[in-house]
């Protein structure tokens, strides 16, 4: 059995980390009050796992996650997750929100739908919550209906979750915005 490593690292929203076991990422942790806290999480989550510097793939997440929170257009989907791990709901859950572009959301019961089982909503918010690669696998892009933010697993929950989604500049409503609402004449130039 391969060995589980670690990498923990500072980003403009708190310390995250990744977990990984050979050449795929086994698990990522949100960005947590302090390094204090992050490792204990960590120690809870991967007891087995020692720290080790960021190279090459793992580099490449942390550079990325860094990016995405400070506010930069970043696509973690190409990242190596062991989408094997879990179970096959959960997978195909996992793979619509990997699917979702940077700045949009999804509804717990649109991804129902787009996994086939349209009375699944609250089994994928279920699935949600046990995701063990939190922005990586974008779980943070999706809502309850009608705008609500739903829960959210990380430390902070729902207010860390509004962060991401507000440095993303996601809509969060399908309520128009102050320009959706003008004559298309009068909305403001995308020059």
């Amino acid at each position: 059995m391969a060995n589980q490593h670690f990498h923990l690292f500072e980003t403009t929203i708190g310390p995250c980390a990744v977990v990984w076991e050979g050449e795929r990422f086994i698990g990522a942790q949100l960005p947590e009050r302090d390094e204090a806290a992050a490792r204990k999480r960590l120690e809870r989550r991967f007891p087995e796992a020692d720290e080790v510097p960021a190279e090459g793939f793992v580099a490449e997440a942390v550079a990325g996650i860094r990016a995405l929170f400070d506010g930069e257009k970043r696509d973690l989907s190409h990242l190596p997750v062991a989408l094997d791990s879990v179970s096959e709901f959960n997978r195909k859950v996992y793979e619509v929100a990997l699917a979702i572009p940077h700045g949009e959301t999804l509804t717990y019961g649109e991804v129902a739908q787009r996994i086939g089982d349209p009375g699944a909503a609250r089994a994928v918010g279920v699935a949600l919550g046990q995701n063990p690669w939190p922005i990586i696998v974008p779980c943070h892009r999706i809502l309850a209906a009608g705008g609500k933010t739903g829960g959210f697993s990380a430390e902070g929950g729902v207010e860390i979750k509004l962060r991401i989604l507000t440095i993303e500049k996601a809509r969060t409503s399908a309520e128009p915005s102050l320009f959706d609402a003008l004559p298309l004449a009068a909305r403001p130039g995308r020059h």
